[in-house]
């Protein structure tokens, strides 16, 4: 795959279809793990639809390498699924979306992006913009109408408390959104679609959510927790976390 203008000379890009031993380490070595809180690995429903992608859509993910030193430098997750285009037929989040991809019958007519990712080496050099715009590409290339993603807000944990409807339209100075990722997407002509409170399920013992917060939870009731970007509901022994994301529109 062609890099996007402006990219790096030292970028490459392939496929997992196209490398699937470059793909098998990156999963081999956790290599990305630590990109995402300890939280975020334990999605009740997130195994169903992630662990798809791969090697059925081996063709729609894409690892980005440092031709210098043979390196992994980013990774771009998408999953295709059935979609009409308007709102009414929009997912309710990425659990909705991934479960629809794998469980509907329908062909697929739209791809959406699971993760961009780019290791800390190679963070701050603009890789990111480009995971988004690799994601475009593949979407064009394989013939689906749009690329939508499911924006988890990269400054969101530090307002977990503010609903994600009113986080979404804080703006800057300059008219771009607040929050950087979502800027990123802003600056490459995305639009957002809808805010979901309710995205990504993640429902587990109390003991479970001690562990991966490193904090306790004495009783019942409503707590912020480190990166998390909305409280967490502890009752009965359980923790209920609801990930929010905003869904960002690229193409018509």
């Amino acid at each position: 795959m062609q890099p996007p203008p402006g990219a790096p000379d030292w970028l490459e890009i392939v496929t997992a279809e196209e490398r699937p031993e470059l793909w098998e380490r990156a999963r081999d070595e956790h290599v990305f793990a630590t990109l995402w809180p300890e939280y975020n690995h334990h999605g009740n429903n997130t195994p169903r639809y992630f662990g798809a992608i791969y090697p059925r859509y081996g063709h729609l993910q894409a690892l980005l390498v440092d031709s210098r030193t043979g390196e992994l430098a980013g990774r771009a997750r998408t999953i295709p699924f059935a979609w009409d285009g308007t709102l009414a037929d929009l997912p309710s989040g990425i659990d909705a979306m991934g479960l629809r991809a794998v469980e509907e019958p329908l062909a697929p007519t739209t791809l959406s992006a699971l993760a961009a990712e780019v290791l800390p080496l190679y963070q701050g050099g603009g890789l990111s913009k480009l995971v988004v715009q690799i994601m475009a590409a593949m979407a064009l290339s394989s013939g689906f109408e749009r690329l939508v993603a499911p924006v988890r807000p990269n400054r969101k944990h530090l307002y977990p408390i503010t609903p994600i409807e009113r986080y979404a339209t804080w703006k800057r100075s300059d008219g771009f959104p607040f929050d950087p990722w979502l800027r990123v997407h802003a600056r490459l002509g995305g639009t957002i679609l809808r805010c979901e409170p309710r995205s990504m399920e993640i429902a587990a013992p109390i003991a479970d959510w001690e562990t991966w917060t490193s904090m306790t939870f004495p009783e019942d009731g409503d707590y912020i927790f480190p990166e998390g970007l909305a409280p967490l509901r502890v009752e009965g022994g359980k923790g209920l976390y609801w990930e929010p994301n905003i869904w960002v529109l690229h193409g018509t």
